[in-house]
């Protein structure tokens, strides 16, 4: 019988392809450990992130709440300041709580609200992904690496991790490490309820930094990371990603498999201690697949960056014992808000007033509501809103992060306003607008009220 609050495990990855996962069917990819979470719960179709970039959906995943509330909109304004989270709400109800692997929250230092020591986690091991271009390397954390490094250091990621408020150098593949350790903080508190958040930096670029062995094993070459004498980085990086890169999609795929190995650790080492029919686990990422980095996002239109469906629909799986279906699929629009309110409720502590998302537990147990959801996106430059099967989606393809996007991450963003029915076309090829201006004014209005709501200006177009 499973306990009155259950143990949680939350696994956020980063960048993965919504159409990565072997179950589905795509080509060469091999997540067994997935495949299983999905096969044991419930696979959400429609579920979303809050931004197409990592630091703002980090913020709301943790919050609950939309990150537009304190003007998180873009990588330089996530912040989560004094935001109550997920971590400080389950630790009240007596919870442990331990958080591993990236963190990024907007420009960051140990010693800020962002570093998890100070929101809400008793026991961390982390990366402050903030310092170094939102990227942290999978293979060298030591000062040794950034004295080698130099220049490049920041840009590669090299820098120590911190254990607690205390640097934490190690020389080992980053993802077994984040694996290791959550592992270990499962061990020592399987006697009492616990929160572990671990965040994977796979399958981020630059996926090429995988362990010899598992180089030599896939017959694919070692490269070099960036050498400040060989040539300006963003010429470099230029090279480094799709469709320059040599093998790239085979070296996302191995990175892909080496954390979904990681994962199935995870899962086996809560079955030995009897763990299993006790814990709640969700697995996400934090955006759409980046195509820069060979991510699949299938049918889905667009890519990480952008508020097409490939940059803010996601993998979501939820095993729930008791709670969730085996082999269940949902096709209801869900968000990552919901995960605050889905946790505290599950760890019998109320929700926090200002939470945005709702509560999963009736859409796993099959009672649906007939009530209609509105889900919004707003970085500034490009904002949807989604009602029923109704996406409407602006662009403002002349703005600077705009022509930013399309030039140095090869993405195309879209322009102006657009409408689409995802019920029938779910890789928003038909553009409605013409044809249903009323439901474009109802959602237009609906964004501008959610947009004073929250704090925002009034959007374009008004």
């Amino acid at each position: 019988m499973n306990r009155r609050t259950p143990n949680i495990v939350l696994i956020v990855s980063d960048d993965h392809g919504y159409a990565d996962r072997s179950a589905l069917g795509t080509r060469d990819v091999r997540t067994p450990s997935l495949d299983r979470l999905a096969a044991e719960g419930t696979t959400f179709s429609d579920a979303y992130v809050t931004a197409p970039i990592c630091s703002p959906s980090r913020a709301a995943i943790i919050s609950g709440q939309y990150q537009q509330r304190w003007g998180g909109l873009w990588f330089d304004s996530a912040e989560i300041g004094d935001v109550p989270t997920i971590a400080e709400q389950v630790r009240s109800a007596g919870y442990a709580t331990g958080y591993f692997g990236k963190v990024h929250y907007g420009s960051e230092t140990e010693k800020d609200r962002g570093a998890p020591p100070w929101h809400g986690f008793d026991e961390s091991f982390y990366g402050l992904a903030g310092q170094s271009m939102g990227r942290l390397h999978y293979r060298h954390h030591t000062g040794e690496a950034v004295e080698a490094y130099g220049e490049a250091a920041e840009a590669m990621g090299v820098q120590p991790f911190w254990s607690g408020t205390e640097p934490a150098a190690f020389d080992g593949f980053t993802t077994t490490e984040i694996a290791e350790r959550a592992i270990g903080f499962i061990e020592r508190h399987r006697r009492e309820p616990f929160f572990a958040m671990i965040a994977f930096n796979a399958v981020h670029n630059f996926c090429w930094q995988l362990p010899e062995e598992e180089l030599a094993a896939r017959g694919l070459p070692e490269l070099p990371d960036w050498n400040p004498g060989a040539s300006q980085y963003l010429d470099w990086y230029d090279g480094a990603i799709s469709p320059r890169l040599p093998d790239g999609r085979a070296y996302y795929l191995a990175q892909l498999e080496l954390m979904d190995r990681a994962i199935g650790s995870i899962l086996d080492r809560l079955d030995q201690n009897g763990l299993a029919e006790d814990t709640m686990i969700v697995y996400l990422t934090d955006n759409g697949g980046s195509q820069c980095n060979y991510g699949d996002n299938g049918a889905l239109r667009g890519t990480k960056y952008t508020v097409w469906e490939g940059g803010i629909r996601v993998p979501f799986l939820v095993r729930w014992p008791g709670v969730s279906t085996e082999g269940g699929q949902v096709d209801v629009p869900v968000s990552a808000l919901d995960l605050g309110p889905t946790i505290a409720a599950a760890a019998g502590v109320t929700p926090h007033r200002f939470s945005d998302g709702v509560d999963l537990r009736p859409i796993l147990q099959g009672t649906l509501s007939d009530e209609v959801r509105d889900l919004h996106w707003d970085c500034g430059w490009q904002w949807a809103v989604r009602r029923g099967p109704w996406k409407l989606s602006w662009f403002d393809a002349d703005s600077p992060t705009a022509q930013y996007v399309r030039s140095v991450e090869h993405t195309d963003t879209g322009d102006g306003l657009q409408l689409f029915d995802l019920g029938t076309d779910p890789g928003e090829r038909q553009d409605l607008a013409s044809e249903h201006p009323g439901i474009v004014d109802d959602l237009l209005a609906r964004h501008q009220r959610w947009r004073a709501e929250v704090g925002l200006p009034s959007p374009g177009p008004a």
